[in-house]
């Protein structure tokens, strides 16, 4: 259990107790259980002559594993949402997933999804993260992102954030944007992307959660 550092036994996987919840994406970077109110697209622009990088995660190493997000997450191609601080511990076991409601200039387009613990002094580390490649995505359609499974404790005082991007490199090949093929493209085309979060098209990553009154 990540989060805790302790190993648990399970007589299942997924365990059982852990009940999925939604946590949806809302206007200003949050991130919260209540439906999203109309509002507005977020917009990042994605180009694939200067790529979202991979930091930590699932990597060869070095570099590999949980590491500080912080400076990848100043990029403006990376859009976090976070939910506020956390009163009980919450546990996330089993396997995550996003369902991203996104549409971009370009019919081809990558969509990054990282969940991440922020520690009390405001350090975002990262927990599990995927990606899924798209097309047609010049018009909104709902992405599922399947992350890794993951056993972690966001302790009491922590924040849980969503972090949304178009790609991870070199960890994932960079999407040109043109629909050729990731090994030999020779053009390479940036988009700008869109993530709703409104009634009509709810972003939300959905977690396998129990809270607990644990003290360590």
């Amino acid at each position: 259990m990540t989060g805790q550092d302790a190993w648990r036994d399970f007589e299942s996987w997924p365990p059982k107790g852990y009940e999925e919840q939604r946590f949806h994406l809302h206007p200003g970077g949050t991130l919260a259980v209540g439906p999203p109110l109309a509002s507005a697209p977020d917009t990042y622009r994605y180009d694939p002559a200067d790529p979202t990088p991979s930091v930590g995660g699932v990597a060869m190493p070095p570099g590999a594993g949980r590491v500080d997000n912080t400076e990848l997450e100043a990029r403006a191609d990376v859009l976090t949402y976070t939910t506020a601080v956390l009163d009980e511990y919450v546990e996330v076991v089993g396997g995550v997933r996003a369902e991203v409601w996104f549409s971009s200039s370009l019919p081809y387009a990558d969509v990054f999804v990282r969940l991440c613990d922020v520690d009390a002094k405001g350090r975002s580390v990262n927990v599990c993260d995927g990606l899924t490649s798209l097309a047609g995505a010049d018009a909104p359609g709902r992405a599922t992102v399947r992350r890794w499974p993951t056993a972690h404790r966001f302790r009491r005082g922590h924040r849980i954030r969503v972090q949304l991007s178009s790609g991870a490199f070199p960890r994932y090949a960079r999407n040109p944007g043109t629909g050729e093929p990731l090994a030999t493209a020779t053009t390479l085309r940036a988009a700008d992307q869109r993530v709703h979060h409104d009634p009509a098209r709810p972003s939300a990553v959905i977690l396998p959660v129990r809270q607990t009154r644990g003290t360590a």
